[in-house]
């Protein structure tokens, strides 16, 4: 299967205008997209199936709770289909069965070890000043999104774990990054940097592509595991123009599964 994959693009602020890719048979969205939601219009009427992952900024100042299904039928009314904690089996031209597993994946703020969680909790905080929503009425703050992100990570484990079933490859999607090597180089190893990636390098194994986006730059390589399998993890972000960050973006990357 031939997938078209963009994130980051920050519609709310960032003019661009997304075309689809040439031979392409699924476009995936891993993210951030646009926090006013409009942006998603965009991909009404696409001439393939696309495939949507909440980013954080989705959630920008709203309520979790009301959010999820509020997007989720704001999607179903664009033809988009939203996975959360959700893996769907699509068949490609060829017959391929292609098993997408896909949730936002918040950060848990363990990238570091359980030591440094702390320290990453406090650098988190201005993310979450950003972002400024809320989860059962109380600000979403870095223990709120580290307990949301113990639930999606438990359920990307369990459903990673599952025996093979009816499907041939196994593509994983979320928005925050499975591994420090998914890191930004302008910032490398700082505290911060637990905001955007998590330690799921274990999971690698089980799956044949993993996708994201959150970080502000572009992302190709290859993890090789013991007995000859790989996993490719791609990073496909925009970002922001102004910043440079749009520079290295492919507005029509296809990948192969």
């Amino acid at each position: 299967m031939h997938l078209q994959l963009l994130s980051d693009l920050h519609l709310e602020t960032e003019v661009f205008t997304a075309t689809p890719a040439p031979g392409a048979e699924l476009l995936v969205l891993a993210g951030d997209v646009d926090s006013s939601w409009d942006g998603l219009a965009q991909f009404r009427d696409w001439p393939v199936p696309v495939l949507f992952i909440a980013g954080n900024h989705e959630f920008d100042q709203r309520e979790l709770t009301q959010t999820w299904p509020a997007l989720r039928e704001r999607c179903a009314q664009l033809g988009i289909r939203l996975l959360e904690c959700e893996s769907l089996v699509v068949p490609d031209r060829n017959g391929k069965r292609i098993r997408f597993v896909g949730t936002t994946r918040w950060c848990d703020f363990d990238l570091f070890g359980p030591a440094q969680r702390e320290r990453a909790m406090r650098a988190g905080s201005y993310f979450m000043k950003v972002m400024l929503a809320t989860r059962n009425g109380a600000p979403f703050d870095a223990a709120q999104v580290r307990e949301e992100a113990l639930v999606c990570g438990a359920w990307l484990r369990q459903e990673l774990q599952r025996p093979r079933g009816a499907w041939d490859a196994t593509v994983v999607i979320t928005h925050f990054a499975p591994s420090l090597r998914s890191a930004d180089p302008r910032y490398g190893q700082q505290p911060g940097t637990a905001s955007f990636c998590n330690a799921d390098d274990d999971l690698l194994p089980m799956a044949d592509l993993w996708l994201h986006g959150h970080l502000h730059c572009q992302h190709d390589y290859r993890v090789e595991h013991a007995g000859g399998s790989s996993t490719r993890v791609v990073c496909n972000s925009r970002g922001h123009a102004r910043k440079g960050e749009a520079d290295a973006h492919q507005p029509h990357l296809v990948l192969e599964i």
